[in-house]
């Protein structure tokens, strides 16, 4: 034992072994970065990946955005006659303002095409409803009535079909603010949500406005619009009070005007969408309680017709029969 700890404690031992360590260890110092993984690399191909799929994706989605544009734009060319006529009677001067162009926005009618064609139905639309009616007056009907009390006739319709295509706009744009009304109160409650979560406002109504859209198609466009709108308007409280003009609906200039006080004075957009979120609820639960509250009138009328008169023959009807039969 004693031979062990004196070869070990050998100064020439020592120091060859302290010599083998210090060599090994000078070498492992130079060929472990070159045995080592290049971490950065791998990460930046990964990511580059990720980049290349996320670049495809956006492209195909582009793309099909493209196809629909080129289709809507194929769709919402102003007919040939129409823009000619419009153009000839120098027919915008009389009818293009900013009151039409917000009814027809509203009625989610954009662009040229349904602005001719709006101005050119209202002046094509009396004359043809007025020879409609006079061919139906004088020769399907038959009428016993003088002939000027027919031709007066015709001239009426003719007044009413002056405001056939302000009463087709007005039915569209009642119907798109009706599925935008139901669907914004979840809406808000996503828009909430994708903020609380760390979202950008601009990001927040592109998620929410891909996600309404199964449920609400014409919300789904508007969330949309204003996404783009935030990205390319130079002021943001523009893009938002379009939105309220385009919508034409009180809650959602309510909340419009909330989000450009809330960028405006700093204030948290969160809290905000909560309130807003909250009143919109409220207001379409008081919507449906006033429906239903409606509803006995509505079916005080069908009862008295339909219900009644089978609920006498019932009970007085045995009662006839057996006096008649007795008699």
């Amino acid at each position: 034992m004693q031979e062990i700890i004196d070869a070990i404690m050998n100064p020439q031992l020592l120091a060859t072994m302290l010599a083998a360590v210090a060599a090994f260890a000078t070498v492992l110092s130079v060929a472990m970065p070159l045995l080592q993984k290049d971490r950065l690399s791998q990460r930046m191909k990964v990511m580059a990946v990720e980049r290349d799929k996320m670049r495809s994706q956006r492209l195909q989605e582009l793309a099909v955005r493209d196809r629909q544009a080129s289709q809507a734009r194929l769709r919402q060319t102003p007919k040939g006659y129409m823009q000619q006529i419009v153009d000839r009677f120098d027919l915008r001067a009389q009818f293009d303002n900013e009151e039409v162009r917000n009814k027809l926005k509203t009625a989610g009618l954009r662009g040229q095409a349904p602005l001719v064609a709006y101005i050119f139905f209202r002046v094509a639309m009396p004359p043809i409803v007025f020879l409609v009616a006079l061919f139906y007056i004088f020769v399907v009907l038959k009428l016993q009535y003088p002939p000027m009390i027919k031709f007066l006739m015709g001239v009426c319709a003719g007044v009413i079909g002056f405001y056939l295509p302000n009463i087709f706009i007005e039915n569209l744009a009642q119907k798109r603010q009706k599925s935008i009304r139901q669907a914004f109160p979840d809406s808000l409650d996503m828009l909430l949500i994708c903020v609380q979560s760390g979202m950008s406002v601009e990001a927040a109504f592109g998620k929410v406005a891909k996600e309404i859209t199964s449920q609400s198609l014409e919300l789904g466009e508007e969330l949309a619009l204003t996404t783009a709108e935030l990205s390319y308007l130079s002021e943001r409280r523009a893009a938002f009070e379009n939105l309220g003009k385009r919508t034409g609906i009180p809650g959602v200039k309510a909340v419009a005007t909330a989000l450009i006080q809330a960028e405006r004075y700093g204030t948290p957009v969160g809290h905000a969408l909560r309130v807003m979120a909250k009143e919109n609820r409220d207001i379409r639960m008081g919507e449906a309680e006033k429906k239903a509250a409606a509803l006995p009138p509505k079916l005080t009328v069908p009862m008295i017709i339909f219900f009644l008169p089978v609920l006498f023959l019932v009970i007085l009807g045995p009662a006839a029969i057996r006096y008649f039969g007795y008699s």
